[in-house]
Order: C-alpha cells, then structure tokens, then sequence
C-alpha cells in the first residue's frame, strides 16, 4: 500500500442562525453562496458527515481498509475515528449549552462531549462564558431557568486571539460574537441546549431547548475556569482522558517532525508548511491527519503556530 504521509480532507459546510462568511476572508475559503457557514467540519467520522480525501475516499473507508496504519495496533475497523475537528465562525452568540458527561449520556440517550476551544481571531470586547459563578448552586439555576435570568449566573471571560480553554462534559458554556475558533472536540454531536437568547432558527421558529437533560447534565460544582494565555513558546493546551492537544510555535526555517506509532491531527493556525506528504503546502486554516503507520517531516516557511492533537487512540 502507497503510504501517505498525512491525508487532507474536503472541509463541510454547516449553516447555522449564527453564522457568517469569515472563513473565507480570513482562511481564503471558497464557500457555499448566499448561506450563513457557522462550522466547518475538516475531520470527522459519522454516520450524518464522512470526510472525504482529495482522491475520493471517506475517512470511514479509510480506516476499514488500513485501520492499523491509520489508528495505530489494536484499532477495530468498525471503530469511528474518535476526534471532530471543526472550524466555528461565531457572528452572534451561541446558545447556552452543555454536553452530557459519560456516565450520564447513556441514560439520556446522548453521547459524551469533551472538546477545546483555541481562539484563532477575536474581535474587540468578544467574550466566551464557561462554568458557573462562584456559589451558583443547582436550586438558584434552576428558579433563573424558569424566570429565563441565566445569565448573570454564567462566568463570562473576555478573550483575544491565541487565548485557549478546555470545556470538559458537564461544563455549562457559551461562545459569544466575534470570535474565530478551532475546536478540537470528541467525536459527539450531542448538545444540551439550555437557553437560547429568545432567538428563532433559520426557519424562523424557536430551537428547541432540553432543560432536563441540561440539569441532569450540568456540573454544579464547575466555578470560573479560566483561559490559558497566549505565549511565544510551545504549551500544552490539554492533557485529558480523551485526547492531549498541544501548541508548537516554530520560527521560519524551523523543522516539526513525528515518528511511527500514533496518529496526530495537525492544524495551521498561523502560518505555513511545507510537508514530505507529497510536497503539500499545509497552510492557515488546514488540519491534516497523519497515520500511525507513518513518519512525517515538514519545514516552517514562515513564522507558524499549529496544534498537535494526540494521545486520542486509546
């Protein structure tokens, strides 16, 4: 078999109330016309959305041909890639929403959600709300429910660009207008929505709300996380039970290299490299996935900071 040294896959589009169009002002996308792109799904693997290489195959295909080089020993065929990467263009601001942890999912008929947020782009006065205030109790939440007054009980975090946080199942959170974002999350598409703002969907009705499920789902002990602010140095953004996600930040000239053994999802999120995987350019705004099966070499062109997503094939 022809060994790839890392695999790009054809972006899909997702509408959203929302949405906008800076995916293609900012990462030069060439988007569906006349809609409102709210997410661009690079790398996922479900039975609703199959990315597709640039010869044509899906990642499901790809895996039930090669699963050992691709997820690395021991991977079932059958198994779903584990990780969704997706970009998130929020003009508005996002519901209110939280992901069922694994322990509770099941029984809701959900699956767990544990995903990352690395602000890319942020406009002046962008905020992202994440956790409870501090003595936020489950009875206080639920009377402000009722009586739709959320939202001063909800921690909201200004942000800027390079500014990163984790959202763990279970924490309540929102993404306000204004930002650009990488998010790096389990394979799951299971959202408790708990407030919506009294906004209409794209067919001009309410979205439907899961107060229960939100309840039953909600981690009332989560007081005021915070970011993790940008440096000029590598950091480690996440280290989980569900995957770790690193940032490298390599000057002009500078080499990133992997060895054989675990597959690694890596995203541009400044700048340029030229890859050994068939002298493609991997630029701002991709996220390539590279096989366990493989080594992989590439040489930044330009200053350039990307995320290294691993530890997720376990």
């Amino acid at each position: 078999m022809h060994a790839v040294n890392c695999i790009k896959f054809k972006p899909i589009y997702q509408e959203r109330v929302w949405g906008g169009r800076i995916l293609e002002s900012v990462l030069g996308r060439k988007l569906p016309k006349n809609q409102i792109i709210g997410e661009s799904w690079e790398i996922v693997d479900r039975p609703e959305a199959q990315s597709v290489d640039t010869s044509g195959q899906s990642l499901r295909n790809l895996i039930e041909k090669d699963p050992h080089g691709i997820m690395g020993n021991n991977w079932s065929p059958e198994r779903p890639f584990p990780i969704l990467v997706k970009w998130l263009d929020c003009q508005q601001r996002l519901s209110l929403q939280v992901h069922p942890p694994a322990s509770i999912a099941p029984k809701l008929g959900g699956e767990p959600k544990t995903e990352n947020w690395y602000i890319v782009d942020a406009q002046p006065h962008a905020t992202l709300m994440a956790g409870l205030k501090k003595e936020v109790t489950r009875n206080k939440f639920k009377c402000n429910l009722q009586s739709n007054t959320l939202e001063p009980l909800i921690h909201s975090i200004p942000v800027k660009k390079g500014e990163s946080i984790f959202i763990p199942s279970g924490r309540i959170h929102a993404i306000g207008a204004g930002n650009l974002i990488l998010e790096v999350q389990q394979n799951s598409d299971t959202t408790y929505r708990v407030y919506d703002w009294e906004r209409v969907g794209l067919d001009g009705n309410p979205r439907q709300l899961h107060t229960q499920e939100s309840l039953q789902s909600t981690n009332f002990s989560d007081f005021e996380p915070e970011t993790i602010k940008p440096t000029n140095e590598d950091q480690l953004l996440v280290e989980s039970d569900v995957f770790n996600l690193n940032k490298r930040v390599l000057l002009a000239g500078t080499t990133l290299k992997f060895e054989v053994g675990e597959p690694r999802i890596l995203s541009v999120v400044e700048g340029c490299l030229q890859t050994n995987c068939e002298g493609v350019t991997v630029t701002k705004g991709d996220n390539v996935l590279i096989p366990a099966r493989n080594s992989f070499e590439s040489i930044a062109k330009v200053d350039t900071v990307v995320l290294i997503t691993d530890k997720f094939n376990h």
